[in-house]
């Protein structure tokens, strides 16, 4: 992974742990609701991984993920970029939304990489 400044890797990490917080609170609602959270489970289970794949690679933390897990993460990462985009192209420039979105995207991506990095190490 290329060299990453300590301010990205911040934005990055607050911006995973917001995504999972979302995706917790969603996860609740539905399930009160009695709504279908197989994707918002996968979604979170994929954030999680992220997240400590940044963590491992940027802090050297150990984890505990198989191959298996690791390929699924990646999978639904890179499974959420398409709708990412199109809501972002809909977005003011400059606006609030659209920052926060950027920071989201350039989290995941290095999420993304940092998959792949352990990977390629398998």
């Amino acid at each position: 992974m290329e060299n990453i400044s300590d301010a990205v890797k911040l934005e990055s990490i607050k911006s995973l742990q917001s995504t999972i917080n979302k995706l917790e609170n969603a996860l609740s609602q539905m399930t009160q609701k009695g709504a279908n959270i197989t994707l918002v489970k996968k979604r979170l289970k994929a954030v999680y991984i992220g997240l400590d794949m940044l963590d491992n690679v940027w802090n050297q933390k150990p984890h505990h993920y198989t191959l298996e897990d690791l390929v699924e993460a990646r999978t639904v990462l890179t499974g959420l970029f398409p709708s990412m985009e199109k809501v972002y192209a809909k977005l003011k420039d400059g606006s609030a939304q659209r920052t926060l979105l950027t920071r989201r995207m350039k989290a995941l991506e290095l999420a993304v990489q940092a998959i792949d990095d352990q990977l390629a190490n398998k």
